[in-house]
């Protein structure tokens, strides 16, 4: 069964590279490189339509400030388990750029990213040379990939925002917002009312949309109903109870699902986000229908390294790619959660366009020494900033600076000791530092491991 009409161009034209020198032509094209930003969508659909791109399959759209991921997740294991072939783009990626792009839950292979990159690359061309962003040449290649493999389900991560990012040129059969906080106010605005307005801008007349928020902010309830979208609120329309062993789903007019075993993603967010994925499975189940097994499975049979992700051995090691205050204050309610630690020592690298203060303020006074990283990436701050923004809000701590995360984890095993924890936390880029380092050790039983 196609998933899509029409036929891409040829790409005879376009010279046969790797995946590395693909990815350095995506960067040469914007000033920027990776880290150039510039929302509309004017460019993806002039390629678009070059392209010839229009999912046939059910397509599933998820934004939000925080959540997005894990989310993504939970929709794609889910229907994986249900016997679908699933499609799957989220970023940014933490090791290799092709866990962008996953069919069945894999990575697509180097070769199938390449052929996409080189078909878009010759619709761009007759485009009029188009100047299309990173991220932007990436959403397209992602589509024209899950076109050839004839996915049955399209699961996209929004970006940045919703409104203007460039997965908003796919028109969605369910739309999820997943969360609406502070976090790149330089593009969406400075309040939690101009950037619910952005993330609302993912909904469809006459289409379901789900919004996992516990608080919406009026301007996304108001664009919701301006454009006409079925919507779907936690707490009125669907929701969740349960303890600490298991948990309920609940939908309004719909049958309740209990028993639940607590989803495999930690953190107690993660049952707002599980209950928006099975609000979306019961809203599109006509077309997709999905066992209560698949839907159990997909709940506990999933990994998605950095979100609260809790490694084996001593010390204890949690990688956490929270950037802003909302997921760090997460981050802290996880780490209160936990079993009782000696010490704890965190691991830190932020982009300078965050709120670095906003972020590390619901850690005060928890932990014991800061090893503060330079993040030597566009839009990357250094470790002096850091240390500013901790003195000056007076967190308390210890507090040591680093040229990259690498030499701050090293560190790390000695002040924690045995019986203490490590958390690394404050961006992708920090995250897949330690990610990379770790590749390095033959064996994580012990502390000592982790110096090899």
């Amino acid at each position: 069964m196609s998933s899509q009409e029409g036929r891409p161009p040829a790409a005879a034209a376009i010279p046969d590279l790797s995946l590395e020198l693909w990815l350095a032509h995506l960067e040469s094209l914007h000033p920027r490189g990776q880290a150039g930003i510039e929302l509309g969508l004017e460019r993806v659909r002039r390629v678009k339509e070059e392209l010839g791109q229009h999912p046939q399959c059910p397509l599933i759209t998820v934004g939000g400030t925080n959540g997005k991921g894990s989310t993504c997740a939970y929709l794609e294991a889910i229907y994986r388990f249900a016997g679908y072939r699933v499609a799957c783009y989220t970023s940014p990626h933490l090791l290799e750029y092709k866990e962008r792009v996953r069919i069945d839950r894999i990575p697509v292979e180097d070769a199938d990213l390449c052929e996409a990159f080189a078909r878009v690359e010759a619709a761009r061309q007759a485009a009029g040379a188009v100047a299309l962003t990173y991220f932007e040449f990436g959403t397209l290649a992602a589509i024209e990939v899950f076109r050839v493999r004839e996915v049955e389900v399209m699961i996209l991560e929004v970006g940045l925002g919703g409104r203007l990012d460039a997965v908003n040129a796919y028109d969605p059969d369910c739309a999820v917002v997943t969360s609406v906080a502070l976090d790149h106010t330089d593009w969406l605005g400075p309040t939690r009312e101009s950037i619910g307005f952005e993330k609302a801008g993912i909904f469809r007349a006459a289409r379901p949309a789900v919004c996992a928020d516990p608080d919406p902010p009026s301007s996304l309830l108001a664009h919701a109903q301006e454009l006409g979208a079925e919507l779907h609120l936690l707490g009125r329309d669907f929701g969740h109870f349960g303890d600490r062993l298991q948990w309920t789903f609940w939908r309004h007019g719909g049958r309740r699902r209990g028993g639940l075993a607590n989803p495999g993603l930690r953190g107690a967010c993660q049952l707002r986000n599980a209950s928006a994925a099975l609000t979306v499975v019961d809203l599109l189940g006509q077309r997709l229908p999905v066992s209560m097994q698949a839907i159990r499975r997909g709940l506990i049979e999933l990994d998605l390294p950095g979100r609260f992700q809790v490694l084996p051995g001593r010390p204890a090691i949690i990688l956490d790619v929270a950037h802003n205050p909302q997921a760090v204050s997460a981050l802290a309610d996880n780490l209160r959660d936990m079993a009782f630690f000696t010490r704890t020592i965190a691991v830190v690298g932020m982009l300078a366009d965050k709120d670095i203060a906003g972020s590390l303020a619901p850690l005060a006074g928890m932990v014991d020494t800061w090893l503060l990283a330079d993040l030597d990436v566009p839009r990357g701050a250094s470790a002096a900033v850091l240390a500013t923004a901790i003195n000056g809000a007076g967190l308390a701590g210890h507090v040591e600076c680093f040229a990259s995360p690498a030499q701050a984890f090293a560190r790390s095993p000695e002040l924690a000791g045995e019986n203490g924890r490590i958390i690394v936390f404050g961006s992708f880029y920090t995250v897949a530092a330690i990610l990379h380092s770790m590749h390095l050790v033959d064996d994580r039983s012990d502390a000592s491991g982790l110096h090899r």
